[in-house]
């Protein structure tokens, strides 16, 4: 697979995360493990489907240290950011959660073949920009020291999925089926947390069980699997700036929906998260371009 068409293979993880919000929205009162234990549970039936019709079932046989790697990525992420949202105010906690677009850039320079241009670290800057104005409207922030707990959280949120991404990349030769493997170890933790910290509510009619249905077709389930092909076959650089687009659609879908108003402070960050993609992906471009790069090197990144 080509270097560019794992890219935008990856790049459909963030349309489909851009519909989190609004599915989540559309869901009801589920609480958010148990939410998580129904959607990862659709995830995981979707790469079995797709194991079985391909048989590729031995994809599962994998040494435990690769299923740890996952289980924590997938299950880590998604336990902090509960955690950070029960521990401290939403607007500060969601904005230290993702940081991980502009970690994922920077920890790629540690990757072999890659390095960190002035072009990707300006563009995840912009993003994460935009971002802050989506998320905060606006209006300042406050950081409490009551809410270190759900800060820590929110910060080991971040860590742990850009970490994940990043560290995806080492593991190119295990191949994407294994993320079947992690959403069903993913859906078993978040279970058995929904059992010991949440009280049980069901989606209460059709509209929720659909709203549920999608999130484990799309932003809980495909998502991950062709994530995991970007991350370990594509721009990993233009990938997490990229990233930062997924709230600026999501808030678009949910005006369209009907549960926001677009604001100038929205059109202002649509123009950073756009105009930090754009300088990433051009500089990109024009870097592999430029009369003395390495061919041979081009190629080799693009076979990891």
């Amino acid at each position: 697979m080509s270097r560019s068409l794992a890219t935008a293979l990856g790049t459909t993880a963030i349309l489909m995360w851009a519909l989190l919000a609004l599915f989540t929205a559309a869901s009801g009162d589920v609480p958010p493990f148990q939410l998580a234990a129904l959607t990862f549970t659709v995830g995981t039936a979707i790469g079995f489907i797709w194991l079985w019709a391909k048989g590729r079932f031995h994809e599962l046989r994998q040494p435990l240290s690769v299923w740890v790697f996952g289980t924590v990525g997938l299950f880590g992420y998604h336990a902090l950011y509960f955690t950070a949202l029960r521990n401290a105010p939403p607007v500060e906690a969601g904005l230290i959660a993702y940081l991980w677009p502009l970690l994922i850039v920077v920890f790629s320079a540690l990757l072999p073949g890659e390095k960190l241009r002035w072009y990707h670290l300006v563009g995840a800057l912009l993003g994460l920009s935009g971002t802050v104005l989506i998320v905060t409207r606006g209006e300042s922030l406050s950081f409490d020291p009551r809410y270190t707990l759900g800060y820590v959280a929110a910060l080991g949120c971040a860590l742990t999925w850009s970490s994940y991404s990043v560290l995806s990349r080492r593991l190119a030769s295990v191949p994407t089926g294994i993320v079947a493997g992690y959403c069903l170890t993913t859906a078993i933790g978040a279970a058995i947390a929904h059992l010991l910290f949440e009280t049980t509510v069901w989606p209460a009619d059709g509209g929720e069980w659909l709203a549920v249905l999608g999130l484990g077709l799309m932003p809980v389930g495909a998502a991950f699997y062709v994530w995991d092909i970007g991350v370990k076959r594509g721009d990993i650089q233009l990938l997490g700036v990229t990233s930062y687009a997924a709230p600026l659609l999501s808030t678009i879908i949910l005006i369209a929906a009907g549960y926001g108003v677009l604001t100038p402070q929205i059109a202002i960050a649509a123009l950073l998260i756009t105009g930090g993609a754009l300088l990433a992906a051009r500089g990109g471009r024009l870097s592999r371009q430029r009369p003395g790069s390495n061919p041979a090197s081009a190629s080799s990144n693009a076979s990891n």
